[in-house]
């Protein structure tokens, strides 16, 4: 597919550059508009659970997230060419809002009803009226002005789901009072019912979920439910903050009443803008310095309104940000590194007539949700939305910042946990791979790959992630994910709903009693509705002296017996094809291929896997603690169906599964402890992603240490005679102290072998000046 000029060429440095974003973007939607412009079809024949008349609204209404900007600050384009351009980009759009919401014309859109996609693309109407009412409204005569008035007055009174949706409903009543004249006492009581479920989706630090967030007592509740009814399908409370609290909605919502509702509502609006202070605080360590964002969430086909808040940010000029957002330049520099981003991988994401596709790096319909039509994916021209900034405005005429440097001497954490949506971003400033771990969150109703979008342990803003195309361990394509099997992997359950998420400190001495504290985070799952099993998942960022690195442990219980136990976790996905000639990657020895700098292949051994291709290098290594002979353990480089990564159509999954065959009683437990290793091909260091002699002797030996010294928390009956047997145990309590260990050495010959490999490990990183 190609890329598109314009756009895939675009520097977005200046003005004039975005405007020609623009223009690209949405140029090829012309030639798919109705005969009266207020339609717009995509000649692809995918459907949504939708009308289709709703569909081709979508295509008509969503291209006016760039177009009303352009018209809010068209006075100020000084090159008359390219404001001429603009004149006869948007005249259909105005002329297709007369046709659209005339009910004697057959383009009509109708009116909205009860939970209606109508009323989402209500939203861009509204927002197109109060940014440009010169042009879409004021010139037009009586008849059409009331049919405006009539069609956006049909949302109130309707029945809308307890989301972001409500701020759709707010902009129709906030454009119907500013520009369409209507009284505020007729539409007050409304909009103060929104704004007030809106504000209890409030979490803290300037975080908003997308829809209330479930309490432990919501939770018990609906356990409680599913035991009488013998249902567990019931659609329940979710936890999720994903970019619908961000960019795509809530906070981007919350900036644009900000700006236009100020004089209505101005202690609202001061709310607004300091949750976004608060929110900006965080949010940018979700962008690498490339530019990239970590995907996660629904709607990922939205692609670069990922970087809305960035726009939203900069076009409703809030004062008083915090660093690395307290100026125009900086700002500026987070949203143009984005847009680059895309612009430097669009090489798939368009149709050969210049439209988006469905999907993130490429056409994806495994990732695409069931509201996503054709048109759906222009939601993305939000974050353009700085178009509407004057052109001398501090935001063009300054140079974008670039990305906050790290300070190597700082005894600040590498790691940083947000605590309201419940996640901790890695970018360690010494590795070479910018990814999250978040363990609480996941969505109650039913929503396709939901697991697969909430669930999995960890995302990467390079390898991006993978979505299930059926039920099988191939299918599901668990990277990120422990799969658990009772029934000899012919089902397979992996993480979805989970209790209370905890956040503590371990801390860590090594064997020249240096301390090393590490973040953990905790939460408990169960694989099954009939709560058989357990499984408490601990997760462990990467620390200084493995930044590359990160631990899951894994403490599964019993609490009913069941007849085997089979589990699959995987890593990264990578890609999985040689750089020479795309062809599978080959079975490799890792000394190969490190006396030239580079390495290409796939390492396996009993435990462990390494995947090194152009992408990178993605690996694991894995120990389970059982008292019993029959357990296996092995290692290998899953090769899941094609198409289900985000990023990559063909991919790899470093892997290491368990089997225990022989049923396992009440009260038994196994102990799973698994080191992730992953570097990505772009990231903080010129080489990154090329495996050097240092970086081989982390692999082959490093993650022992981790593994062994994780395990050391909580397996003291295999002789690790660990001080703090109670740390894990620790994270069940309301309050988490700050819990330290220091394992000694184990009795078993084996293991004590293996400490001391790592111990001379230790001794050569710190001979390479650590």
């Amino acid at each position: 597919m190609p890329a598109l000029p314009g756009f895939s060429d675009n520097n977005f440095q200046s003005r004039d550059d975005f405007i020609e974003a623009i223009i690209a973007l949405i140029t090829p939607l012309t030639r798919y508009f109705s005969p009266g412009k207020s339609r717009i079809r995509i000649p692809v024949s995918t459907g949504t659970h939708f009308d289709e008349s709703a569909a081709q609204l979508e295509g008509f209404a969503r291209p006016l997230w760039a177009i009303a900007p352009l018209l809010f600050g068209y006075d100020s384009i000084s090159n008359k060419d390219l404001a001429a351009r603009v004149d006869k980009l948007a005249q259909p759009w105005i002329e297709g809002l007369v046709a659209g919401t005339d009910p004697k014309h057959p383009e009509y859109w109708g009116a909205m009803h009860d939970m209606d996609q109508r009323m989402v693309e209500a939203e861009m109407i509204a927002f197109a009226l109060l940014a440009a009412p010169r042009r879409f409204y004021e010139p037009l005569g009586t008849d059409q002005k009331d049919n405006i008035k009539d069609w956006l007055s049909s949302i109130n009174g309707k029945k809308m789901p307890p989301t972001n949706w409500r701020w759709f409903r707010i902009f129709c009543n906030l454009a119907l009072v500013k520009v369409c004249q209507v009284p505020l006492s007729q539409v007050q009581d409304e909009m103060d019912a929104d704004l007030e479920i809106l504000d209890s989706f409030y979490i803290g630090n300037g975080w908003s979920g997308d829809g209330p967030w479930q309490t432990p007592e919501q939770a018990r509740q609906e356990q409680v439910q599913a035991l009488e009814t013998g249902r567990r399908d019931v659609i329940g409370v979710g936890r999720q903050a994903d970019y619908y609290s961000g960019s795509f909605a809530i906070q981007f919502s919350q900036l644009l009443y900000s700006k236009f509702a100020e004089d209505m509502d101005k202690s609202r609006c001061d709310m607004y803008r300091q949750r976004a202070r608060e929110f900006g605080a965080d949010i940018w360590r979700y962008f690498d310095s490339n530019g990239s964002c970590i995907p996660f969430g629904r709607s990922l086909t939205y692609r670069f309104a990922c970087g809305g808040f960035f726009g939203a940010l900069a076009f409703a000029k809030v004062p008083d940000m915090p660093k690395p957002l307290n100026s125009p330049g900086a700002i500026k520099g987070f949203l143009v590194r984005h847009l680059r981003w895309w612009a430097q991988n669009s090489a798939d994401i368009f149709s050969t007539d210049g439209t988006l596709n469905i999907g993130w790096l490429y056409p994806n319909m495994y990732m695409a949700e069931d509201y996503n039509s054709p048109q759906s994916v222009y939601w993305c021209l939000k974050t353009l939305i700085t178009v509407g900034l004057a052109g001398d405005d501090e935001f063009w005429t300054l140079e974008a910042l670039p990305y906050p440097a790290f300070d190597l001497t700082s005894h600040e954490p590498r790691t940083q946990i947000v605590k309201a949506p419940q996640q901790i971003i890695c970018n360690h400033p010494s590795g070479n791979h910018h990814f999250m771990l978040t363990p609480g969150q996941f969505v109650a109703w039913p929503m396709k790959a939901n697991q697969a979008k909430y669930c999995k342990f960890a995302y990467s803003s390079h390898f991006g992630f993978s979505v299930p195309t059926g039920p099988l361990i191939q299918q599901i394509a668990p990277d990120s994910q422990l799969a658990l099997s009772r029934d000899g992997g012919e089902t397979w359950a992996v993480k979805w709903k989970c209790e209370q998420v905890k956040f503590g400190n371990l801390y860590l001495n090594d064997d020249k009693s240096k301390e090393i504290r590490a973040s953990v985070a905790r939460v408990r799952w169960y694989p099954w509705g009939d709560r058989a099993v357990s499984v408490d998942t601990f997760l462990i960022p990467p620390l200084d002296r493995w930044p590359d690195w990160h631990i899951r442990i894994h403490r599964i219980r019993f609490a009913k017996a069941i007849p085997s136990l089979h589990t699959v976790e995987g890593g990264f996905a990578i890609y999985g094809r040689t750089r020479a000639d795309g062809m599978n990657l080959p079975p490799a020895d890792i000394r190969q291929g490190v006396a030239s700098g580079q390495f290409e292949g796939v390492c396996t051994n009993d435990n462990s896997t390494l995947i090194a291709s152009k992408d990178g290098s993605s690996g694991i290594i894995s120990h389970a603690f059982l008292d019993r002979e029959q357990t296996t353990i092995s290692s290998y480089a899953l090769k899941p169906d094609a198409n289900t990564n985000l990023v990559r159509q063909r991919t790899l999954i470093p892997v290491a599964s368990v089997s225990i065959p022989g049923g396992l009683g009440e009260d038994t437990e196994v102990l799973l402890t698994s080191s992730f290793f992953a570097r990505s091909s772009s990231g903080n260091e010129d080489n990154a992603g090329i495996l050097t002699t240092n970086v081989v002797k982390v692999i082959t030996s490093l993650a022992l240490l981790l593994t062994l010294a994780s395990s050391a928390v909580s397996v003291p009956s295999h002789g690790l005679e660990a001080r703090a047997v109670h740390c894990m145990d620790d994270m069940n309590r309301d309050t988490l102290p700050d819990v330290g260990f220091q394992p000694s050495l184990p009795r078993s010959k084996l293991i004590a072998r293996q400490v001391n490999e790592a111990v001379e490990c230790i001794e050569y990183l710190a001979s390479l000046g650590d």
